[in-house]
């Protein structure tokens, strides 16, 4: 029976440690992953003060004056730091669909504490390791984004270790493709226009995400998350206040050659009748390989006589070319 809806994953069993415990967290994560490419889990070991500490941060930053975010102003469209307002995006077109800007405004940070190395210099590695930059208004902001995204990196190799149980992996078969990944933090604001909103101008156009998998902490405000379902329904995701909703990426469904599906989601606006402010907050971390990692199907997704559907692609080079056209209303130029 195929998944049509979302389903609520308990992660606690692959915590315990016991074998059995793994074994059926892995199960139920690899069906949903084949039906649908989204979950929600719970028991993820990730502190509740740290989540409402970053919470309460990214609120006090995206409510300061506009001339203050713009102080930590995104440098170049290549690269994922800094702040980008309401419409300076449009998510569609990273799949080359033409869309209004998406009604959301971020804020970006990527890898910290780089080391002074050539693998990390854009000379070899492009943008993916650039310098974060911050705003200089909120004391603590910094250190306390930082601290989200460590923890979301050791919350993502979790995940990536419970989805090599689910395709038949060793445990740490992804261990050393992360290592040193690529992976960016971003905190979005959703405005609550009553007017003003062009035709199909959504929070967040319709699109799949880029790499192996996303980690997202939203908030229970209406107009949210909707995923596309097979029969080619959109379904809410469901809110559940402790959980965090994970989908997996293009690069994992490549990985797995179309066995798990990188499925299209949206982020629909709040009714029009609907009660009261619907400003809408998340906090989403997209988990993305070492930049030199060759993705390429997984000796256990190939059966006898099936042909890779992809062509083996680098997980740096397939990042930067589909955040461009986002960035870029789907023109290439980054300077």
């Amino acid at each position: 029976m195929t998944l049509q809806y979302v389903p609520i994953i308990d992660l606690g069993p692959y915590f315990s440690g016991s074998p059995e415990g793994k074994a059926a967290v892995a199960k139920a994560v690899n069906q949903a992953c084949r039906d649908i490419g989204f979950l929600v889990i719970t028991q993820h070991q990730i502190p509740v003060e740290l989540i409402e500490r970053v919470s309460q941060l990214t609120t006090e930053f995206f409510d300061l004056p506009m001339e203050e975010k713009r102080k930590a102003n995104r440098p170049r469209p290549d690269m994922v730091r800094g702040y980008s307002a309401v419409a300076e995006e449009s998510l569609s077109y990273s799949m080359e669909e033409a869309a209004p800007g998406d009604l959301k405004e971020s804020f970006s940070i990527g890898p910290l504490n780089v080391p002074d190395e050539p693998y990390y210099s854009e000379a070899m590695a492009g943008p993916h390791f650039a310098p974060n930059v911050w705003p200089t208004a909120l004391p603590g902001f910094d250190a306390a984004y930082a601290e989200y995204f460590d923890a979301m990196g050791d919350l993502a190799r979790s995940l990536m270790r419970i989805f090599a149980l689910a395709l038949e992996l060793p445990e740490n078969f992804f261990d050393d493709k992360i290592d040193k990944h690529i992976s960016m933090f971003r905190s979005l604001r959703y405005p609550h226009l009553k007017e003003g909103i062009e035709e199909g101008q959504l929070r967040a156009g319709a699109h799949t995400d880029y790499g192996s998998l996303t980690i997202v902490k939203p908030d229970g405000a209406l107009g949210g998350l909707q995923v596309c379902n097979r029969e080619g329904e959109w379904v809410d995701v469901p809110y559940v206040e402790d959980g965090f909703v994970v989908n997996i990426g293009d690069l994992m469904m490549q990985w797995t050659n179309d066995q798990w599906i990188s499925t299209l989601h949206r982020v629909v606006n709040p009714p029009e009748d609907v009660e009261g402010d619907q400003q809408r907050q998340s906090l989403v971390f997209f988990h993305q390989p070492n930049y030199d990692v060759m993705v390429e199907c997984l000796p256990s997704c190939l059966a006898a006589g099936e042909q890779p559907r992809y062509a083996p692609v680098s997980s740096g080079d397939h990042l930067q070319s589909k955040f461009v056209r986002q960035t870029t209303f789907g023109g290439s130029k980054v300077a």
